[in-house]
């Protein structure tokens, strides 16, 4: 078993958050997205859609996209469970999972793609569409933050798969190469962000 990831990649950081919470250890191979690794053909007959992470198993079979790799993993070992335990855990993780991706990081990306420079010769950039995506996050983000006012984590009392998808986000949207810093003046999102950047995992 191998997991192509690159450290670059805020996806694969989700991977590794993952199997840092269940002390699962897997062999890691970098890809470097940056000088077009992930695009090699070698690398398109693991994964064809040329992204990271992808996990392959000893049967040749090839796992792409992280949520569906961390998945593969809570299935072969349950504890902790960081998509839920019942009915409605797994429901509200999962409703939390899709609103962080589709509200925040999906925004988030088109943001980058057509506001970073190291973008503009892949990318036939619109400024005007960085600042739609720009918009939008505030607009969650606000109401995130208000939403987060009486509890600990993103989908309850408890850390979950939703806390390892926001926290990433967050602090991809943070980097100095994205450019899309959370307001401290978030102050429910704030806490959070410290309270999930001191477990072990985010170090990963």
């Amino acid at each position: 078993m191998k997991l192509y990831q690159s450290y670059f990649s805020p996806n694969s950081r989700r991977v590794r958050m993952f199997l840092a919470e269940k002390g699962l250890e897997v062999p890691c191979v970098d890809v470097d997205i940056r000088s077009g690794q992930s695009h090699t053909p070698e690398y398109l007959k693991i994964n064809p859609m040329g992204a990271v992470p992808a996990l392959e198993l000893d049967d040749d079979t090839a796992i792409a996209e992280s949520v569906a790799i961390c998945r593969y993993f809570e299935a072969l070992q349950p504890e902790p469970r960081l998509f839920g335990s019942t009915p409605k855990e797994i429901a509200v993780i999962e409703m939390w999972q899709r609103r962080i991706e589709l509200k925040w990081f999906v925004p988030l990306t088109q943001y980058w793609l057509h506001s970073a420079p190291m973008w503009a010769y892949n990318v036939k950039q619109l400024p005007e569409l960085a600042e739609q995506n720009r918009d939008e996050i505030s607009r969650f983000l606000t109401w995130l933050d208000g939403d987060m006012a009486d509890r600990e984590y993103i989908a309850g009392d408890r850390y979950s798969m939703a806390d390892i998808i926001a926290l990433t986000t967050m602090d991809h949207a943070n980097s100095a190469h994205v450019g899309h810093p959370v307001s401290p003046e978030l102050h429910n999102l704030a806490r959070w962000h410290q309270r999930v950047s001191g477990r072990p995992s985010a170090r990963a």
